[in-house]
């Protein structure tokens, strides 16, 4: 029970710093993290400090890849380790699944949004059937103007209170 407020805590935290500038804090994640590994510690010792260590380090490597890309930012990652460090690696992996597909869904309405359903039907139309360029540029463009970005901290606590509210989906 102690842990689940200290995810809401943080993810509420994270979800109003996100929105409003952009930044998901070390002050919250950090806290977060190191409160999993002493709670695991004090009533499990060594398996619950592995627990919560696998879980922390899942949750890194989930958007590690993405954030090196430059896709999103550390505070994303950070959020993700402390939910890790907090609910063990079923719960990280399970509430990615979700985020995965909110991030996505998101992604989507704010591109129809932007370029509206007829050109984003030609503009994926054309890179499926012509192979004329590296979905990798697409997504993480350089060009400023034409690229979409939101908080995925977003994502990450709708995500996670999905996998709070109707657990895993196997």
């Amino acid at each position: 029970m102690v842990l689940k407020l200290v995810l809401i805590t943080a993810l509420i935290i994270s979800l109003i710093t996100d929105i409003k500038d952009r930044k998901i804090l070390n002050i919250v994640t950090l806290p977060a993290t190191i409160i999993g590994f002493i709670y695991y510690t004090t009533f499990q010792g060594l398996e619950g400090f592995l627990f919560s260590g696998k879980g922390f380090l899942l949750g890194l490597s989930l958007l590690l890849i993405p954030y090196l890309l430059g896709g999103m930012g550390a505070g994303d990652v950070k959020l993700m380790a402390a939910i890790g460090a907090l609910m063990g690696t079923s719960f990280v992996l399970y509430s990615f699944v979700y985020i995965a597909l909110i991030g996505g869904l998101i992604s989507v309405i704010l591109i129809l949004k932007k370029n509206g359903i007829k050109n984003t039907l030609k503009s994926f139309y054309f890179q499926v059937f012509y192979f004329s360029g590296n979905l990798g540029l697409l997504i993480f463009s350089k060009d400023k103007s034409s690229s979409i970005s939101f908080p995925y901290g977003v994502a990450i606590v709708l995500g996670t209170l999905c996998m709070f509210v109707w657990g895993s989906f196997i």
